[in-house]
């Protein structure tokens, strides 16, 4: 469920019928934190410094790499032909359809394929794309999916966000048509349906699991976008 408010619906757990809007409750303070944060609010008045985006974009394209990957393994364990469909498909959109997004900041930054090759993932895109693979490699579908679904759905309340409050003549204005699109946000309708679909008839302990993955990536957003701010690198 795409929630149109920012905070989305307050709901304890007796009342919510679905895993999402109780995952999403729980993180509220934290999306805030993110939609504030001073990338997301330069991003949005077209204010924010061309080697914080490089730096961003690089990190994104090799993230989407990682993700592409967790996606792929999502189909794998999915239960069904038609989420196995799903999932693979969103992985080919982060490999392909996303990089073409990144593509035209490329080239207008001077990013060739060796030097995209060359840059190190930085500490918070390490720590995302491990995290993601290690929980797609060794837990439960239920589990993989609530990992998952924060990257695609704070990037869709994010890019709406900065869509509604852009700047005229926005230099990242591609970047937040593509977040703010209707496109993702069918993409990301369907990742969440799909993460409730699975949390239906999980154990209580099971649900516990998915809220603490939820939780975690949901913190992991956070560092990826104050590491871009930052434009932070190891320091050794």
């Amino acid at each position: 469920m795409l929630t149109g408010e920012s905070g989305g619906p307050s709901v304890d757990r007796d009342e919510a019928a679905h895993f999402s809007t109780q995952a999403w409750a729980r993180n509220a303070d934290l999306y805030e934190v993110i939609r504030a944060m001073p990338f997301n609010a330069e991003l949005a008045a077209g204010s924010l410094g061309p080697e914080r985006f490089r730096h961003y974009m690089v990190q994104d394209a090799h993230y989407l790499i990682g993700f592409g990957r967790a996606l792929s393994i999502a189909a794998a364990k999915a239960p069904d032909p038609d989420r196995m469909v799903q999932f693979a498909r969103a992985a080919e959109t982060a490999i392909v359809v996303e990089r073409a997004l990144h593509g035209g900041f490329f080239r207008a930054y001077g990013i060739d394929a060796a030097t995209f090759a060359a840059t190190p993932l930085s500490p918070a895109c390490d720590h995302y794309v491990s995290y993601l693979l290690a929980t797609a490699y060794a837990e439960p579908y239920e589990v993989v999916l609530a990992a998952l679904l924060p990257c695609f759905w704070i990037y869709a309340e994010v890019g709406r966000d900065i869509h509604a409050r852009a700047a005229t003549g926005n230099p990242y204005q591609a970047w937040i048509d593509t977040y703010a699109g209707e496109d993702f946000a069918r993409a990301v309708a369907e990742m969440i349906a799909a993460t409730d679909e699975a949390a239906a008839f999980a154990a209580p302990a099971l649900l516990a699991r998915m809220h603490r993955a939820f939780a975690h990536a949901t913190r992991l957003e956070w560092m990826f976008w104050d590491g871009a701010y930052r434009e932070a690198v190891w320091p050794v």
